[in-house]
């Protein structure tokens, strides 16, 4: 079958159901990021059980996040809210001394319209603790978006942005050339807007992609969240944000909207193309020349030469889970895979439109055919065009690896890359790592069956009386 290059990108939509991990269980990693923080999960017994199980978290560690489960008077309505959920905030204030509460509503805070914005400025006033309410429910389209709608509350926390006396905030975003400007560590810096970078990623993760930025000379003001709560970076008119995840797109919009910054639309860091792409497109906004970034991303090339040799020219399928979905296939895509297909709960075009532009420019680069993408796919039709296509490997939600893997499909938990350090130049041999360990294992077990397979027919051979 010969290979057409299409040098455009269509969408495609269906109506499937969304087959994810709840959102609440963005808990298990933003607890851990925002270090002064406590999560109430107000739910039911199925969402206790759920964390309980997905975190994997024993009692005896005393993470920072609980379950205020709603009972049958709960939800009848028998029972006072306030007075429940403000016990359990003086006890967590007075075992923990967070700096924040965050509330997670659950589906059933929706459903039976439980007022928890409504409470919580009150009970706030009264503890003197702040209290964040996010809606991290079912409702959403991917288990990663309970992230977007906790970055997009606390964003309405971040104090404003000030400028110094006698400077107006049209001259803050003028200062061209920018003169370079030292700190106390002799690193020189541009005197640029404040930029504010969004998404929460370990502590080791911001601080490479600190030090990328650094080395062009650009100074990051603070990330959303932050480690601390105190630490909250200020935001405003004249602000610049830059987001690192491609399921974040409520913060966005809430940046924009409501706190009125300007958003660099950029790639996201994920692979040395993705990394370099993202610092390519900030530079010029502060009117700063990238500077060897073609040699940087040249040398993590070169160092993957054995994990490319392994995948290139295998074939990957993408079913959809956690909306990373076009940056990973982008990566694949500039490695030499082919990608016959990403699906994707959901889609926000402007946000990623960037994404979508170097996809399409990677695979004219590799003159590779543009992989469908298709947004809210329906799993049945999908399974159909696997059965067609018999990709080398599957990635997919954890419901359909092991039915995919009887099939002789390989298959990768997407779960796992949304935990797996993937951002910047220096991670791109673990997104691999996930990638071939499958392909790994599928070749291992050919040589495996052969062997035996040669073992058996040299016994066979061997034991044949001779007439």
């Amino acid at each position: 079958m010969s290979t057409k290059i299409v040098e455009t990108i269509t969408l495609e939509c269906e109506t499937g159901n969304y087959h994810s991990f709840c959102p609440i269980s963005c808990v298990s990693w933003l607890y851990q990021k925002i270090e002064d923080s406590f999560f109430l999960v107000v739910g039911t017994k199925t969402c206790g059980y759920f964390l309980q199980n997905a975190l994997g978290v024993m009692i005896f560690a005393e993470p920072r996040y609980a379950m205020a489960e709603l009972e049958e008077g709960d939800i009848s309505a028998h029972l006072n809210d306030y007075e429940e959920l403000k016990t359990l905030c003086i006890r967590i204030r007075k075992d923990r001394d967070p700096s924040v509460i965050i509330w997670i509503g659950t589906c059933t805070t929706e459903i039976i319209k439980m007022d928890l914005e409504g409470m919580a400025p009150k009970l706030e006033y009264e503890i003197g603790v702040p209290i964040l309410v996010a809606r991290a429910n079912g409702l959403d389209y991917a288990f990663t978006q309970g992230e977007d709608t906790v970055l997009a509350v606390m964003a309405h926390r971040c104090p404003d942005q000030e400028f110094p006396i006698g400077e107006s905030k049209e001259t803050k975003t003028k200062l061209f050339p920018f003169p370079l400007l030292k700190e106390k560590n002799l690193v020189e810096y541009a005197n640029h807007p404040p930029l504010v970078i969004f998404g929460s990623l370990p502590s080791n993760l911001v601080s490479q992609l600190d030090t990328e930025l650094r080395r062009q000379c650009i100074k990051v003001s603070g990330w959303l969240p932050a480690q601390r709560y105190a630490d909250l970076p200020s935001l405003g008119d004249g602000v610049y944000v830059c987001g690192v995840n491609p399921f974040l797109s409520r913060t966005a919009t809430t940046l924009i909207r409501r706190k009125k910054c300007e958003l660099i639309v950029a790639p996201f860091p994920i692979g040395p193309d993705g990394t370099r792409a993202w610092i390519e497109r900030i530079c010029p906004v502060f009117g700063i020349e990238a500077q060897s970034l073609e040699e940087r991303e040249e040398r993590i090339w070169e160092s993957l030469k054995d994990y490319l040799d392994l995948v290139r020219g295998k074939s990957v399928f993408f079913m959809g889970d956690n909306l990373i979905e076009i940056s990973i296939a982008r990566f694949l895509i500039r490695c030499g895979m082919i990608v016959y297909e990403i699906g994707i709960p959901y889609m926000d075009k402007r946000y990623q439109a960037a994404e979508l532009a170097l996809l399409q420019n990677t695979c004219i680069r590799m003159c590779m055919p543009i992989p469908r993408i298709v947004e809210k796919p329906d799993n049945s039709n999908q399974i159909r065009r696997m059965r067609e296509l018999q990709p080398d490997l599957a990635i997919t939600g954890m419901a359909h690896a092991n039915p995919l893997g009887a099939r002789g499909i390989g298959t990768k938990w997407s779960v796992e890359f949304t935990f797996a350090q993937i951002h910047g130049f220096a991670n791109a041999r673990d997104v691999l790592e996930l990638v071939t360990r499958p392909l790994r294992r599928n070749e291992n077990l050919d040589n495996l069956d052969r062997t035996t397979l040669v073992r058996k027919n040299n016994e066979l051979y061997t034991s044949t009386p001779v007439k």
